[in-house]
C-alpha cells in the first residue's frame, strides 16, 4: 500500500517539476494536492486580489479533473502487492479472511490519505513590485506613450501603474479532507475490486468458479488492453517531445495526463457521444481539431463524425479503437477454456463475458476522462481573465455501446481463436476442473479420465540397453555368464530355478551337505 502512494507521489512530483510548476510554488504541497485529485479527492483553489485601490475582488475557481497518469500509477501498484499477499493462499481463500485482507489495505490507505490531505496546503502570493514596474521612471511607461493616449486616458494611465505596483495577489488551495477520504476509499475499493477480477492467478472464495472460468478471461484482457494503450499514448508523446522546442512539458502533461487523452478517445472511437466547451487558454491544450470545434463559450456536441467533418484522419481512430477491441476478443478466448462447448456455443460464452465487462467498463472510463475546469478573475463584476474546459460523456449510452461492441468482439475473437485451435490454451489454473493444471509435467497423466501413468524419466524397451531390468533373462553358461545378459564372474552359481526355490544357508554358491 505504501509503494502505491510513493508511486503516485513520484508520478506527481516529476511531472510537476517538468511542468515547470515548482517554481511556482511549493512542490510538496502540489505533489500532495495532486494525489489527492487522482483518487478523486477535492481540492478548492481560493484567491483574493487587490488592484488599482480596489478591495473585495475575488478569484473564483472550480477544479473537477483527476490526473489518471499519477491514479494509473497508484492503481498498479496497489493491486499488484495486494493480489501477491493473496497468492500463497492456495487454491480457495475464505470470504472473512478475504474481507479482512482488504479492509486493512483501505485503512491503511486513508489514514496515509488523510497525512496527504493535511500537507495539501498552499498560498501563493503574487507581488506587484516583483514584476519590476517601480522601476519605470516616473511610473510612465516608456517611450512617453501615455503622452500619445487621447483625452484622460493619457493622463490616468501613469497613476494607475503607480497603483498596480502596489498590487497584491493571493491564490491558494485547500484540500477537502472529508470529502477526499470518502472518495478516496472509493477509489481504493474499486481498484481492489478491479484487480481481483482481472488477476486470473488469484484464489477466490468457494463457489466462485463462473467468475474463474468466465469472467476473469475478459477482465484481464480488457485491462490489458487499456494498459497497452495508455503506454503506446506515453510512446506518442515521446516521440512529439523529440522534435518540440521544450520536451520537458510535454512529458510532463504526458506523464500526468496521458490516460485522460487515450481514455477519452476510446470511447470517442466506440462512437460514444461527448458534449464540451473550451474558452481562454485551455482551447490551447487540446488537439487538433478538438480544439477549433470545442472554441467558443457555448457548449457544442462532440462526436467522431464533426471531427471527420474537420478532418478526415479522424476516421483512422474508429479503425484503431475496433482492432484494439479486436485483439481483446482474441485474448479473452485463448484464456477462456472451451471445456465441452461446441463452436457457437463458445463464441457466444466469450461475447457475454466480454459483453458484460465492456459494458461496465466503457461507462467507467466516460466518468473517470470527463473534465470540468473553469478559472476566473472577477473585478467588480468584470472578468478579466477566462479560462474554461468541460467534457462529459453520455454514461448510459456508453452503457449500451460497451455491451454491443463487446459482445460483438468477443464472438470475432472466439471464432478466429477456434479457427487458429488457440482457444483456451492460455487458460490459468484456477479456470479449469479441480485437480486439472496443479501440476504441468507430464502433460499425460493429468488429463480427465480413467489413471493413466506418467511415462518413464529414460527409454524403456531391450534394444537400446539402457534398462537392465527389461532385458530377457539367460540361462548359465560353461563359461560362467549369468544374469539378464551381464558378465558375470567365472565359477559364480546361476540363480535357482523357480522350482529349486531359495538356496540353503552356507557357503555361497554351494548347497548344505
Amino acid at each position: 500500500m505504501s509503494w502505491a502512494l510513493v508511486g503516485m507521489a513520484g508520478t506527481a512530483a516529476l511531472g510537476l517539476h517538468l511542468l515547470g510548476a515548482d517554481a511556482a510554488g511549493s512542490l510538496r504541497s502540489m505533489t500532495a494536492a495532486l494525489v489527492v485529485l487522482a483518487v478523486g479527492g477535492s481540492v478548492t483553489p481560493t484567491g483574493n486580489v487587490s488592484a488599482f485601490g480596489l478591495e473585495g475582488a475575488a478569484a473564483r475557481t472550480a477544479v473537477d479533473i483527476a490526473p489518471l497518469g499519477v491514479g494509473l500509477v497508484g492503481a498498479l501498484l496497489l493491486g499488484f502487492f495486494f493480489l501477491r499477499s493473496l497468492r500463497s493462499a492456495g487454491r480457495e481463500i475464505p470470504g472473512t479472511e478475504l474481507a479482512v485482507r482488504a479492509v486493512s489495505v483501505l485503512v491503511l490507505f486513508l489514514v496515509t490519505l488523510g497525512g496527504l490531505a493535511w500537507a495539501g496546503h498552499d498560498v501563493i502570493t503574487i507581488d506587484g513590485a516583483g514584476l519590476g514596474l517601480d522601476r519605470v521612471p516616473g511610473n510612465d511607461l516608456p517611450g512617453g506613450i501615455a503622452d500619445r493616449l487621447p483625452g484622460e486616458l493619457g493622463g490616468l494611465l501613469p497613476d494607475r501603474i503607480s497603483d498596480l505596483v502596489d498590487a497584491k495577489a493571493t491564490v491558494g488551495f485547500s484540500v477537502d479532507t472529508g470529502t477526499s477520504l470518502v472518495s478516496g476509499a472509493a477509489w481504493a475499493a474499486g481498484v481492489l475490486a478491479i484487480a481481483l477480477l482481472a488477476s486470473r492467478g488469484t484464489p477466490l472464495p468457494r463457489g466462485w468458479d463462473a467468475v474463474h472460468r468466465v469472467l476473469r478471461p475478459a477482465s484481464s484482457a480488457l485491462v490489458a488492453v487499456l494498459v497497452m494503450a495508455v503506454a503506446a499514448g506515453l510512446a506518442a508523446a515521446g516521440y512529439a517531445a523529440a522534435g518540440d522546442e521544450r520536451p520537458g512539458r510535454v512529458l510532463g502533461a504526458a506523464l500526468l495526463g496521458a490516460p485522460n487523452g487515450v481514455w477519452l478517445a476510446l470511447p470517442l472511437g466506440l462512437f460514444v457521444p461527448w458534449q464540451g466547451r473550451a474558452t481562454g487558454a485551455l482551447v490551447e491544450v487540446l488537439p487538433s481539431p478538438v480544439d477549433a470545434l470545442l472554441s467558443g463559450g457555448d457548449e457544442r456536441p462532440l462526436s467522431v463524425g464533426r471531427l471527420a467533418e474537420l478532418d478526415g484522419r479522424v476516421w483512422l481512430l474508429v479503425v484503431a479503437v475496433l482492432v484494439m477491441m479486436l485483439y481483446a476478443g482474441v485474448l479473452a478466448a485463448v484464456r477462456t477454456p472451451r471445456e465441452d462447448l461446441s463452436r457457437p456455443g463458445y463464441a457466444g460464452q466469450c461475447a457475454v463475458a466480454l459483453g458484460t465487462v465492456t459494458g461496465l467498463g466503457l461507462p467507467l472510463l466516460v466518468w473517470w476522462a470527463g473534465v470540468s475546469a473553469d478559472a476566473s478573475v472577477s473585478v467588480l463584476g468584470f472578468d478579466a481573465i477566462g479560462a474554461g474546459l468541460v467534457l462529459s460523456g453520455n454514461v448510459p449510452l456508453a452503457l449500451l455501446l460497451g455491451v454491443g461492441w463487446g459482445a460483438a468482439a468477443g464472438a470475432a475473437g472466439a471464432l478466429l481463436a477456434c479457427a487458429a485451435g488457440a482457444e483456451g490454451s492460455r487458460a490459468a489454473r484456477l479456470a479449469l476442473p479441480d485437480g486439472e493444471g496443479d501440476r504441468t509435467y507430464p502433460d499425460l497423466a493429468y488429463v480427465p479420465g480413467p489413471y493413466r501413468p506418467s511415462p518413464s524419466y529414460r527409454p524403456g524397451g531391450a534394444a537400446d540397453g539402457t534398462n537392465p531390468y527389461l532385458r530377457p533373462v539367460r540361462e548359465v553358461g560353461d563359461a560362467g555368464r549369468v544374469g539378464p545378459g551381464t558378465p558375470g564372474r567365472a565359477g559364480a552359481a546361476a540363480p535357482p530355478s523357480p522350482e529349486e526355490g531359495p538356496p540353503p544357508p552356507g557357503v555361497p554358491g554351494r548347497g548344505r551337505k
